[in-house]
C-alpha cells in the first residue's frame, strides 16, 4: 500500500507539472517592421539663389545733426533753451557776454578815426615835399590796419550769438550762462526736423559692399509702428570707422510724429547674396545639428534614404546654406525627417522646395 501510495503522488505532481506547462502564456512576437515604402517628400539640391535677405540693427537719428559753437570765445550771457526743445529758424539760441566785444569795438573805431586823420595829414605834408613817400607808406598802412580792427571786431560782435541755421529741435546743450567758452567749443547741437528722419545702421565691410544708394529696405520700429515702415538707403560712409571697423548706413524714415531721435529698430533689406558657390536646401530638412554641422537624408537611385554628414552656413526664414556635404543634383527629404531611419525606402510623393 505504502509504494502504491508514493506512485500515485509522483505520477499527479508530474500531471500537474504537465498541465502547467501547457497552460502557460507565451510571450508575444515583436511585431515586424513594414517592409513597405514610407511617403515622403524630396527635393532637388539647388545652389543658392541670386539674392539673400539681410539684417541689422540701428538707431534713428535726425539726417542732419548739427554742431554749433561760437566763433570767438569769451563767457556765456544766457542759453534760451534747452535739449528737447523745438526752435525757428534764426532763433537766437545762445549770447555771450558783449561788454568786451563793444569796448573792445570803440577802442578800434577810435583807433580807425586817428589813422585816417593822420594818413590825410601825411598826404598833404607829402605833396608839399615835406615828408618822404616812405613814411606815407607807413600812414596808409596804419590807416588799413585801423579798418581792418574794424571788420574783425564787428564780426565778433556779430557773432557773439548762436542762431539756429534751419528750424530743428535741440538734441544737446554743453553750455550755460556764466562759463568762459573757447572759440570753435561745441555748444549746442540741432537736430534738423526738415531733413528727415534716418535708421544709421553700422555694418561689416562686406555687407556694406553689397549696398549702394536708393536700394528698398523694411524698418521695423517697434515705437512706432506694428507694420514694416517703407524705407530707403541715403547715405553709405566712404570710409569705416576707426574705433568698429564698420560702415555706417543711413536708411531715410517717412515722416511721422512718433519718430524721435534715439529710437532702436531693425532694418531687412534683399542684397545680392555673396560669391561663395553655396547650396541651399529647406531649414526643416536638417536633423542632429551640431557646431557647424548637421545631417540630412539623401536619396538614393532605389529609393533609399541614407545620413550624411554636412557643413552649415547661414540660416534664414526659408532655406539653409550648405558649404559641404551635397552636391547640386542630389535628391534629399526636405521635412518629416522623424518619421525615417536610415536606410528606410521611401515613396517620393513630389518634388518640393
Amino acid at each position: 500500500m505504502r509504494y502504491m501510495t508514493l506512485g500515485r503522488t509522483i505520477i499527479s505532481a508530474f500531471g500537474g507539472l504537465v498541465f502547467l506547462t501547457g497552460c502557460g502564456v507565451s510571450e508575444p512576437e515583436a511585431k515586424p517592421r513594414s517592409t513597405d515604402p514610407t511617403p515622403a517628400f524630396v527635393t532637388t539640391v539647388q545652389p543658392a539663389g541670386e539674392t539673400e535677405t539681410l539684417t541689422s540693427a540701428g538707431t534713428v537719428r535726425l539726417r542732419r545733426e548739427t554742431s554749433l559753437g561760437f566763433t570767438t570765445g569769451g563767457k556765456v550771457a544766457s542759453v534760451r533753451y534747452e535739449e528737447g526743445d523745438r526752435v525757428k529758424r534764426g532763433a537766437i539760441l545762445a549770447a555771450l557776454d558783449n561788454t568786451t566785444v563793444a569796448a573792445d569795438l570803440s577802442a578800434a573805431r577810435a583807433e580807425r578815426d586817428r589813422a585816417e586823420a593822420e594818413y590825410g595829414r601825411i598826404q598833404a605834408l607829402f605833396k608839399d615835399g615835406w615828408v618822404t613817400k616812405s613814411r606815407l607808406e607807413q600812414s596808409e598802412a596804419a590807416a588799413r590796419a585801423a579798418r581792418a580792427r574794424i571788420e574783425a571786431t564787428e564780426f565778433a560782435s556779430r557773432t557773439a550769438y548762436i542762431r539756429a541755421p534751419s528750424s530743428g529741435i535741440i538734441l544737446s546743450r554743453n553750455i550755460d550762462a556764466g562759463q568762459i567758452v573757447m572759440a570753435g567749443m561745441p555748444a549746442l547741437v540741432l537736430g534738423e526736423i526738415d531733413k528727415g528722419f534716418v535708421l544709421r545702421v553700422p555694418m561689416t565691410d562686406t555687407d556694406a559692399a553689397r549696398i549702394s544708394v536708393g536700394m528698398p529696405a523694411k524698418v521695423t520700429l517697434s515705437a512706432v509702428s506694428d507694420e514694416p515702415l517703407d524705407a530707403v538707403v541715403s547715405e553709405k560712409n566712404g570710409r569705416a570707422d576707426e574705433r568698429t571697423g564698420t560702415f555706417e548706413v543711413s536708411f531715410s524714415l517717412p515722416a511721422s510724429d512718433r519718430l524721435s531721435s534715439g529710437q532702436l529698430g531693425t532694418v531687412e533689406m534683399e542684397v545680392p547674396r555673396a560669391p561663395s558657390g553655396t547650396l541651399a536646401i529647406p531649414a526643416n530638412a536638417i536633423f542632429g545639428v551640431r557646431t557647424g554641422e548637421g545631417l540630412v537624408f539623401v536619396v538614393d537611385d532605389k529609393n533609399r534614404v541614407k545620413q550624411r554628414n554636412v557643413q552649415i552656413g547661414k540660416l534664414t526664414d526659408k532655406s539653409l546654406e550648405i558649404l559641404a556635404g551635397l552636391a547640386e543634383g542630389d535628391v534629399i527629404v526636405p521635412r518629416g525627417v522623424e518619421k525615417l531611419r536610415d536606410g528606410d525606402v521611401i515613396k517620393p510623393l513630389r518634388t518640393a522646395r
